[in-house]
Formats: structure tokens, sequence, C-alpha cells
């Protein structure tokens, strides 16, 4: 009833906060369209890198797949799921294995943009507790979740629905940690890079409301697509008048009055999401819409704008510059290069842990190659290889490498609300940096397939084309750190500058706007040309710190003074060419292969480890589904007692199954790892289990052959990018929520349970 009473109030002020943010927006396209136009004209680009880079890295391929536990909040009861994570990383739930293969529609879908991946219910019940202050538990009471296991995964968001999860051994718990961190760290990066206009107008939006709003610094909710991104800066606002108006009404026990808190937030931010994807794609609209004529006016008039820009940046930084300097030298210069230190040692750490698990797995690669023999090994070692980067698990150890980093009192000093803006940008530069030498590799050593006459010519041409690769490697890891070590410090530092400046500075800004031409005020504004000049007095000291690191070779930084031009002339052109197609190009086939096929294969790169010795309690009752055809059975109904069993879903059910599993297999149950890993990328492969290479070389064990898909030869459900969205019903007494949010394969989209 409290939340019938706020709908009208709600969208009321979801559409002032919109609008203050379309206003700032507005005026970034102007400035961003200028320039992007500029840049095209002058050019301005920095090295070129070495390596390749893949366009379409994963199209069609499933992530992981595998079993685990999942709570239902409507019924209070743990059931089975099987999990499906396609390329656009949104996570989706089937009934079964069964469900998914037969093609039935999945229960649950999530975008994990925002979400924490918590693997503690202790740390959780913390996080439950802070977002509705004053209401806590009483000792001894049942908490707001209860695990049947001691390995629970859980997806904790600040405004929307929670999800959770739970696994049988640790082993699991670490492997679906690291999906899901995957998951979360794609799905952040939601606003994509290859708009030149759009992307830079919307951050620099986002951050000018925030700083008028007085909120300075790193802003941990910049996550996911535009609309995403807008939506937890309208809860920003929103939440505090919110639970200030509804917290004291909740009636109950502290463990219901806080779940019915977590279902409202989740309602409300649905209800904020449908209204503000509306405003944004009718703002969007119009920015279009107007942008041939600006442009044109842009092209026209280039000299004349950037000649009046330069006026304005010369009276602006006679004012600013000599405060901006002084500020500079008594509060940032003397930390820059504490700051430096502490990004350069994890994030170099990391980038040498890419290149170590790239040369272990090509040089594994090449003696296993050798000792089986065939072109037919080579191709399934290198459909595994072209997707190494993408592997949650197997690029863990160069991920966590930035788990290292700590700003210390720094991070108070400068206002960095947290470091996972810093850790995750660094490990999307390592997967994508791993991803390149692998494409590099690939490359290379398909344009050298046909000249090998033996087994021994192809282990010398993969050495060496290895040892290319990773000059290559080194060269681009360095211009890339570099890079990210200087956005990161300006990152840092100039919204520090620019709050320290404020209470002299901003204030005087208005007199400068009488400078602007009216015919440029669109593409020239005063606040954006305060920054550059602030972001000037700073600049010259980080590239300075950035440069010095460099000559130090502490952390296997290239000098700026060197460049590589052109060491393969011809290799940036091989790139350009159709994809490899390991599986295709080298199987054998003589007759096209149907569509059909084509498309089920390609789906089946990712499967799961079946469990040799039996089944866990993940699998329990799998023979009782329904047949094609017969009805779903509904969530919320009580099970029949003289039906055939289906998946324990109590807590006492499911430890009692461990328990009875522990005794049937001894110490072995905790070893076993029945949910998902990398299965073999040649589905329908008969690859047994235990298959060992015949005179393998101690030094580099062969890797486990992988059991391969079990859904070969069947038209498996391909979640399309619609599925990493939902549809739900209101809870009873609510407003109505959308009834459905779609999502792209750039993220967009949230989503709850069925």
């Amino acid at each position: 009833p409290c939340l019938m009473r706020l709908c009208f109030p709600l969208a009321e002020k979801t559409g002032k906060v919109l609008g203050e943010f379309c206003r700032c927006y507005r005026e970034q396209y102007g400035v961003a369209l200028f320039n992007n136009v500029r840049y095209e004209i002058e050019g301005n680009g920095g090295p070129q890198a070495q390596l390749l880079h893949r366009k379409v890295p994963l199209e069609d391929h499933v992530i992981y797949s595998g079993n685990l536990f999942q709570y239902i909040e409507e019924n209070k009861k743990w059931r089975n799921r099987f999990c499906v994570v396609p390329h656009n990383y949104g996570l989706v739930l089937y009934e079964n294995k069964l469900a998914y293969e037969r093609d039935l529609p999945p229960r649950v879908l999530v975008n994990s943009a925002g979400y924490k991946i918590l693997t503690s219910v202790d740390q959780y019940l913390e996080l439950v507790s802070s977002s509705l202050p004053g209401v806590t538990p009483k000792s001894g009471h049942s908490p707001i979740l209860k695990c049947p296991t001691d390995f629970p995964l859980i997806l904790w968001h600040p405004y929307a629905r929670h999800y959770y999860f739970c696994v049988m051994t640790g082993k699991e718990q670490e492997k679906w940690r690291a999906v899901f961190q995957d998951c979360i760290r794609h799905c952040n990066n939601g606003i994509s890079e290859d708009s030149k206009v759009e992307a830079p107008a919307f951050t620099d939006a986002v951050r000018m409301y925030r700083q008028s709003k007085e909120q300075y610094g790193t802003w941990d909710m910049l996550c996911g697509n535009e609309t995403q991104v807008l939506s937890n800066l309208v809860m920003e606002e929103l939440l505090p008048e919110l639970r200030t108006t509804i917290g004291p009404r909740l009636k109950g026990k502290a463990q219901e009055r806080q779940r019915t808190w977590i279902q409202i937030s989740d309602a409300v931010y649905r209800i904020v999401y449908e209204q503000t994807k509306a405003q944004y794609d009718a703002m969007m609209a119009k920015c279009e819409q107007e942008r041939p004529q600006m442009e044109s006016t842009i092209r026209t008039d280039m000299d004349q704008i950037i000649t009046s820009k330069e006026h304005l940046a010369s009276k602006i930084r006679a004012f600013v510059l000599p405060k901006a300097e002084v500020c500079v030298r008594n509060h940032v210069q003397p930390y820059i290069s504490s700051i430096l230190e502490a990004l350069m040692t994890p994030t170099s750490q990391g980038f040498a842990e890419v290149r170590e698990v790239f040369f272990k797995e090509v040089t594994d690669m090449n003696m296993n190659v050798v000792n089986e023999g065939g072109m037919e090994k080579l191709v399934e070692y290198m459909e595994k290889l072209s997707q190494l980067a993408f592997h949650p698990v197997k690029m863990q150890s160069c991920y966590e490498k930035m788990d290292q980093l700590k700003l210390e009192g720094l991070q108070q000093r400068f206002d960095v609300s947290s470091t996972s803006v810093f850790k995750q940008r660094a490990q999307i530069h390592m997967r994508q940096q791993m991803d390149d030498a692998i494409y590099t590799f690939e490359t290379l050593l398909h344009q050298e397939l046909g000249k090998l006459q033996s087994k021994d010519d192809l282990c010398k041409s993969i050495q060496r084309i290895l040892e290319r690769v990773l000059k290559k490697y080194d060269y681009d890891s360095s211009t890339v750190r570099k890079k990210f070590f200087r956005e990161a410090l300006l990152q840092i530092t100039i919204p520090f500058l620019l709050k320290k400046l404020a209470p002299t500075c901003k204030g005087e800004l208005a007199k400068f706007q009488e400078l602007i031409f009216e015919d440029f005020a669109s593409f020239i504004l005063v606040e954006n040309t305060y920054e550059e000049v602030v972001l000037q007095s700073v600049m010259k000291d980080i590239m300075q710190a950035v440069k010095e690191a460099a000559v130090q070779r502490k952390h296997n930084l290239y000098r700026d003074s060197m460049v590589m031009h052109n060491s393969d002339p011809n290799l940036h052109l091989l790139g350009e060419g159709i994809p490899i197609d390991w599986g295709e190009e080298y199987s054998g086939q003589t007759e096209a292969e149907p569509a059909a096929d084509k498309r089920r294969r390609a789906k089946q790169v990712v499967s799961v480890i079946q469990d040799e010795e039996g089944f866990l309690p993940y699998e329990v009752g799998a023979e009782a589904l329904l047949q094609p055809g017969s009805p779903e059975p509904q969530e919320l109904e009580d099970p029949d007692p003289g039906a055939p069993p289906s998946s324990p879903d109590g807590v006492a059910e499911i430890r009692e199954a461990l328990a009875k599993e522990s005794l049937g297999d001894g110490t072995q149950a905790e070893e076993r790892l029945t949910n998902a890993v990398l299965a073999s990328p040649v589905p329908g492969a008969d690859v047994p289990p235990e298959a060992k290479v015949p005179h393998a070389v101690a030094a580099s064990p062969t890797p486990r052959a992988e059991t391969p898909s079990p859904c070969a030869g069947t038209a498996c459900h391909w979640p399309s990018d619609k599925e990493t969205g939902e549809e739900v019903g209101p809870p009873a007494g609510e407003c109505s929520p959308p009834e459905s949010v779609g999502t792209t394969e750039s993220g967009e989209g949230m989503q709850t349970e069925f």
C-alpha cells in the first residue's frame, strides 16, 4: 500500500532527475561530436598495435554450463537449476539439463551488471542489515537466508533483487565464483567503446550531473548499459527518501521486514528502469535527428570553432592555472609516485601472468601435438586455445593479481570510494591482450601450415611463431599498461582537484560564457574547457611519473622512444581476412555441412563434465522429468506424494542427500566436479576422460581430455540476445512493474525470476 501511494510521486521524481540529466547529455553530445570530427580530420593516434584484434571473439559460443542449486523466494525452497552462460554473458537458468536440451523456456535470466558475488552468508547478512538501518534480527532468531551447504554463491545488488545459489564442494564454488565474476566484469562494461560520440557524451554527462550535486570521485554504480547506469543514478537519489518514508511502516519480524524491503527496492528499480529507458531512447532519437545538421556546421566552421575555443581556453587558463598549479604542487604531486606504484605492481603481475599462461598453453600444445601426431590433434588443440581468453577458470590466476590493489590512505585522501573500477578495467585489458595474442598466433600458424612437410617442421614453426607473438605482446602490453596508468591517475586526481578548486573558481566561470559565439555554443562549453585547463595542470607530472617508471624497467615497460614500426607489414592484412574455423576447415569433410548441424556444433564449445561414478543430488530425479508435450510443473505447487522422486529442495533434504553421497563415496565426493568446466571444442568427438598421450614428455603434462558435449546430435536451446531479461508479475498490493525488459548482447535489461 505504501508503494501504491508513492507510484505517482515516484514517476515525478524520476522524471525530474532524468530531465536534469538529459540537459547535461544534450550539452555534452555537441562537444563529443565536435571532438570526434576534429579527431577524424587532424588525426592523433598513438603507437600502432603489433597484435591483431579479433572482430567477433565469441559469436554463437557458450561460455559455461552446469548444475547448481537456486533458492526460490516464492516458496522458500532450494531447487536444482542447469545454468548456461551464452556469449553475451547473461546467466540463463533452466529447470534442468534436459529442459535445456529439449528447448524448453528458461526459468530465470540474469544480467549481472552492478552485482557483487558473495561466498559467505554472513557477509550477505551484513550487507542486508546495512541497507535497512535499525532493522537487525535478534540473536538466536533465524536469519533471512539459510544455506543447505557450506558453499553459497550470492548475487547481491544495492537496488535490484538478489539471487541465491549453492554448490556442494569448495572446488565447485571456486569455479562458479570465477564464472559469475566474469559475467559481472563483462556486463559492467556495457557502454560500447566503439561509439565515439554517444559513449563519451554519456559518461561526461553522468560525471557533470554528479558534480552538480557535489559528488566527485569514482562511482561504483557506473555499471552496465546506459539505461542501467541511469537507473542507478536515479536510485542513488530516490533510495534514501524511499527508505525514510517506507522503512518505519514495515511490519513483522526483522527478517520479514528485510525481505519486504528487498522486494520493494526491486519493484521500484523496475519502474524506474522502464521510465528511464523510454525517456533516454526518446532523447537519443532526437539527438540522432539533429546530428547531420550539427556535423555539417562543424565541418564548415571547424577553423572558427577551434579559434574560438582556444581564445576561451587562454582566458580561463590565465584565471585558473595559477591556483591549480599551487593545488597540484601541495596536494597532488607528492602522492603521484605512491599511487602509480600501487597501481603498477598488481597490474604488471597480472599481465606477466597472462604472458605465462599463454606461453604454457602453446608450449604444452606443441609437445602434445608432436607426441600424438596428425593435423587432427592440432585442430583440436587450436580450437581450445582460440577460446583461452574467455575461459573463466584458466584466466582466474591473471585476474586475481589485481586483488592486491590497495590505495590505503590515498583512497580516503582522493575520495576514491572503491578500487573495483580500476581492478575491472585492468582485468578487461588482460583478457583483450590474451585474445589478441592468441588470434595473432593462430593467424600466423594458419598461414604457415601449407608450407610444412613434417611434424618436426610443425614443432619448429609453432615455437618460432610463439617467440614472435611474445615480442609483440610485450610491446603492446607495455603500451596498454602505460595508457591505463595515465588514465587511472587522471581519474583519481582530477575529481580531487575540481573539488578543491570549486570554492574559488566554479562561481566565476559564468563570466566567460560571453566569449563564446552563439553559433558555436553547442560545441564549446565553459565547464568542459575549465576541466581541460585543470587537466593540463597535472598532466605534465603524470606523464613524467609514468616515463620515469618505464626508464627504471622495474615493471617491464618499454620507453616511449622505443617504437616498433611495421615489423610484420602484411600481418594486419591477414587479420582482415575471413575468421579461421579450425574444425570446419580441417575436419576432412568433402561435402558442405548442413547449416543446422553447423549451428548446433558451434553452440557446443562449452559443456558439462559428467560424473563418472554416479549422480550427486543435482541429478536426483532427472528420470522423472516431463515428457515432451507434457505441461510444465508449477513452481509453487506442493509435490504429489505418489509422484516419482524429484530434486531435493529443502535444506534438510539436501543435507541428507549430501550425507548419503559422502557415505557412499568417502572422500572422493569432494574431488569430483559435477559442475561445468570447458569441454572439448570438437563436439561429438569420442574422447574418453581417461585418454592419455602415449609418448607425452614428463616436463609438459598433457591437459586432461574432456567429455564431449552431451547435447551432441540434439537440438539444444540457444538463448537469443533477449534471454538476459525476464517477465515477472508484481507482488500483491504493489505497483505493477513493467511486464518485460529485453536484454541485448550489449548487456541491456533487468532480470528477476519468472
